[in-house]
């Protein structure tokens, strides 16, 4: 009898917990809408490379120079492109003006930045798509259930307490439906986690960045092999952070105070980029929130994760983890560039070179003449044969024959 009122129960249980399964294959049929990072590689990079020819413009020292203004809102650098500055020229390089509310916290703030990286999206429509609505309907009904017991059962309203101990139904509810919340929230969750620490292809640039007390390190190994230091601008009218650093508003690119530095990591779009952190000394944290990047810089262990950004701009970050005095003045700034920009920087650097190309086939040969010259010149010169040149050298002359007498 007691076996057939629980099976009952049990039945009745499943059947309530059926609007639960639908939210269970929710992430399922949802996981296809965002943008993936393949898709978003593939859509960004031709956008990049493909970019459509401008027409010739008269020579003029002023347009000489690729003239790369901050982009817009949407995130999209304005270029001037010339003839002369089709190819990257040393020089041609000018420091990019931030655009105020992109790639910045601005004041008012609550919710996540705009994102600039096919990651960012994905976790943006995670949160605004099934976290919070799940966050919202699970408060709203908890506290709709408080309030409806405080109400009801109170002891004026119920003076005689109930004194049932058990219901099946209601226990397999609230077991089975806890579960298909948690697996809701957990399948896009992993799918994320995977995302983020997928490995770069072997083609993508390498970026080492050292955290030290307490500014930033960045070295090119595939650029040449170049570091560049970055310090927090100090700030008018305050004390010095940085001894002999400029103040921030001395040049018209500069970004807001707290957050801008003398020498950003430059960077390219449209690209995988392999972004390896380490300590020079405590445990740093490497955080750009406007790319979803967070990556810790451990001394003596190298950590890598793939960064991704869809549009030119300046993107701030600060040190995410607790270093010492001056923790909180340890900025990130990230210039993002196209790709014939970033190469013109990098030849502005002491030994920089651009990464990924092959020296010509002349050089090579011209290399490779001068270095067999000498070895042919150091070889000793064969000796000529007596019979060919004629002339008896002591070692070929007849030794003396005995006399008969």
């Amino acid at each position: 009898m007691t076996l057939g009122i629980t099976a009952r129960a049990v039945s009745k249980g499943l059947k309530a917990v059926g609007p639960a399964l639908a939210l269970f294959f929710a992430p399922f049929a949802l996981l296809s809408s965002p943008i993936t990072a393949s898709q978003a590689f593939a859509a960004t990079a031709p956008a990049t490379e493909a970019a459509p020819a401008a027409a010739p413009v008269a020579a003029d020292p002023a347009t000489k120079e690729n003239a790369v203004r901050a982009p817009d809102v949407a995130g999209n650098a304005a270029t001037v492109t010339t003839a002369e500055n089709a190819k990257p020229q040393a020089g041609s390089y000018r420091r990019m003006k931030p655009t105020p509310g992109i790639g910045m916290p601005v004041d008012g703030g609550w919710t996540i930045q705009p994102q600039f990286s096919p990651l960012g999206h994905y976790a943006e429509w995670f949160h605004n798509t099934i976290l919070m609505p799940l966050i919202t309907v699970i408060t709203v009904f908890v506290a709709g259930l408080l309030l409806w017991v405080i109400l009801r059962f109170n002891h004026r309203s119920n003076p005689v307490a109930s004194r049932t101990s058990h219901n099946t139904f209601i226990e397999v509810v609230w077991t089975l439906l806890p579960v298909l919340i948690l697996v809701c929230i957990a399948v896009p969750s992993i799918d994320l986690l995977a995302k983020q620490f997928k490995p770069a292809p072997k083609t993508a640039l390498t970026i080492k960045v050292t955290g030290n007390q307490w500014f930033w390190t960045y070295k090119y190994p595939d650029n040449g092999g170049f570091e560049v230091t970055s310090y927090m601008l100090n700030l008018p009218g305050q004390p010095i952070v940085n001894n002999g650093v400029r103040e921030v508003g001395s040049d018209p690119s500069d970004g807001p105070a707290h957050l801008e530095v003398d020498n950003r990591l430059v960077l390219p779009v449209g690209e995988p980029i392999r972004l390896q952190t380490t300590g020079a000394d405590v445990i740093h944290s490497f955080a750009v929130p406007s790319l979803w990047f967070k990556l810790d810089a451990v001394p003596g262990r190298i950590n890598e994760k793939v960064l991704f950004i869809e549009k030119p701009g300046v993107y701030y970050g600060q040190c995410s983890e607790l270093c010492g005095a001056k923790h909180g003045y340890m900025p990130i700034a990230v210039e993002a560039l196209p790709r014939a920009q970033y190469d013109a920087w990098v030849l502005t650097q002491s030994g920089g070179v651009i990464d990924g190309q092959k020296k010509p086939a002349a050089v090579t040969e011209a290399a490779a003449t001068p270095a067999a010259a000498p070895a042919a010149a150091g070889a000793p010169a064969a000796a000529p044969s007596p019979a060919a040149s004629g002339s008896v050298t002591p070692e070929s002359k007849p030794s003396p024959q005995p006399s008969s007498n």
